[in-house]
Order: C-alpha cells, then sequence, then structure tokens
C-alpha cells in the first residue's frame, strides 16, 4: 500500500495594493479645460491652412488669376520683342542715313570750289 506524505503548502503572496492608492490623485480639474481649449484653438488656426492646401492639391484656387497674370505676361512679352525688330530696324535705318550723310559730305569736300 502507497502511503502519502503530506507536506505543508507554502504560505501565499501577500495582496498588492490597490492600483489607485499607488497612482495618488488625478491630475488638477483645470488640465482638461486647457486640453480642450488648445484643440478647438490649434483646429481654428489650422483649418484655413488645411483649407488651402487642400485646394492648391486639388488645382482649384487661384489657378485662374495666375493662368489670366501669365496670359498677361505672354502678351507682353510679345510687345516687347515687336518692339525690339521695330528698334533694330530703326537703327538700320538711321546707320544707313549717317552713311549717305557722310558719302554727300565728303563729295561735296572733294568738288572743287569753282566747278
Amino acid at each position: 500500500m502507497v502511503t502519502l506524505i503530506q507536506t505543508p503548502l507554502p504560505p501565499l503572496p501577500p495582496m498588492a495594493p490597490d492600483p489607485m492608492v499607488i497612482m495618488g490623485p488625478g491630475p488638477p480639474e483645470w488640465v482638461g479645460f486647457v486640453a480642450a481649449l488648445s484643440i478647438i484653438i490649434g483646429g481654428i488656426i489650422m483649418f484655413p491652412l488645411v483649407r488651402a492646401l487642400a485646394r492648391r492639391l486639388e488645382g482649384k484656387g487661384s489657378d485662374g488669376a495666375m493662368r489670366a497674370e501669365l496670359e498677361q505676361l505672354h502678351d507682353r512679352l510679345a510687345e516687347v520683342e515687336h518692339m525690339e525688330q521695330r528698334l533694330a530696324e530703326l537703327e538700320n535705318r538711321l546707320e544707313f542715313s549717317e552713311r549717305l550723310l557722310t558719302q554727300q559730305r565728303e563729295t561735296l569736300l572733294q568738288r572743287p570750289e569753282g566747278a
């Protein structure tokens, strides 16, 4: 026959204290108010910036104004190029007139006075 030997059980560990007691008192009452106010103010400040970014990503917003300004600059550039061509033509005419006047003056100087 088998005899069982009973050994005493080890003692149980002590119970952990209440977690609320370990953490101490909660945050002050004004922390929740400040957090909510910060979120609201941040939303008010960020809303226009986020909206502008969204418009830019969609390709809307001031795109029409930029296109109009770009078209105006293209027109102005075409006018300037036309004026450059006209100025070059006038310079050529002026040089030609100066050469003619110089030649005429030289021929007058080379002629004898009595002839």
